[in-house]
């Protein structure tokens, strides 16, 4: 043995230093201090090895969760792994987002976002995650219908009738939204602002139990999304009195805009994926390139369409660009209406 050469150890004793060394990198790993695909990183061809959780910040039964598990199946089957849906509704979707962003950045945790994702930074000062810096956008998913809808007692049958009632006693309407934040929060406080109806908001963690209240007649509207309010409003439950988007629904175009009744009026909302920062570049190219893959299978755009959303599908690039300018879009619309959930 010459000087340069270390001693060479027994074979028993150099699996017990080889142990010792993955024993403290395992702790180092589970104390934080050293992140877990520092030990070993999945390489993206072999990803993902074993299921995967979506989180979707909305409770089971919505529109929201319906879409995830759309996908989730979609992405299961091209996969060949489990897509495990978990539902964390609360604070306007800040609940299930704060679960996203402090997952561990592997890739076997991603989840659903929606228009509250860019609404909130203008809406709360408490944040407890930065939207543009604590995610890896992966795809812009699409672009649901909100409708207005309201009970079938409701005297008015349209915008201009809805204004009319609200103006004749102001606080005697009150609106149901998917929660404090969401697009529809923000439908219902514009129409205050812009048609001085002085409705009252009520929110609600998800369609859910917001179509609890409105059908049992303790809530007389509400800004839904389209899709999960057709079934009430076949069997006579509801009715829809307007949408807010710019245009009319290339499926339902019998549904006027709100912005017909008052002009310039107009309100989109987005759903889209996200996985924590610091998912490394080869997997979130998967995970984005995927679901990409499966929002533009002809059967899920149909489906899609059905739920009344507009299918895009777009790159992880195209889906940052569209976060940071709908963050810039939103901030204008909370000011105006003068809106604060701290």
């Amino acid at each position: 043995m010459t000087p340069e050469q270390p001693p060479r150890l027994p074979p028993v004793a150099a699996r017990a230093t080889r142990r010792g060394l993955l024993r403290a990198g395992a702790a180092l790993a589970a104390s934080g201090a050293l992140p877990l695909r520092a030990l070993a990183q999945e390489p993206a061809s072999a990803f993902p090895s074993h299921p995967v959780r979506m989180v979707i910040p909305l409770p089971p039964g919505g529109a929201t969760d319906v879409i995830g598990r759309l996908l989730g199946q979609k992405l299961g089957e091209l996969w060949r792994q489990s897509v495990i849906v978990d539902n964390k509704p609360g604070a306007g979707t800040i609940v299930g987002t704060q679960a996203i962003a402090r997952a561990p950045a592997d890739g076997y945790t991603f989840g659903i976002v929606i228009s509250a994702f860019t609404i909130n930074p203008s809406l709360r000062n408490d944040l407890p995650y930065d939207a543009t810096k604590d995610f890896t956008p992966l795809s812009l998913l699409g672009f649901p219908v909100i409708a207005l809808v309201a009970i079938p007692s409701f005297p008015a049958n349209d915008v201009a009738g809805l204004i009319a009632k609200a103006r004749a006693r102001p606080g005697s309407v009150s609106y149901a939204s998917l929660g404090i934040g969401t697009a529809t929060h923000l439908a219902g406080e514009m129409m205050n602002v812009r048609a001085e109806t002085g409705m009252v908001h009520i929110p609600y963690n998800g369609s859910a139990p917001a179509y609890n209240d409105l059908l049992s007649g303790r809530v007389q509207v509400g800004f839904v999304l389209l899709d999960s309010a057709l079934p009430h409003v076949k069997a006579g439950k509801l009715k829809v009195l307007a949408v807010t988007n710019a245009k009319r629904s290339r499926i339902y175009p019998d549904y006027p805009t709100v912005g017909e009744t008052i002009p310039g009026y107009s309100l989109e909302s987005l759903f889209g994926f996200v996985a924590p920062r610091g998912l490394p570049a080869p997997i979130a190219a998967k995970l984005s390139g995927d679901l990409v893959k499966v929002i533009q299978l002809p059967e899920v755009r149909q489906r899609l369409a059905e739920l009344s959303v507009e299918p895009v599908g777009s790159s992880a690039s195209e889906f940052e660009a569209t976060i940071r300018s709908e963050i810039v879009k939103w901030a204008p619309v909370v000011k105006a209406a003068g809106v604060k959930a701290d």
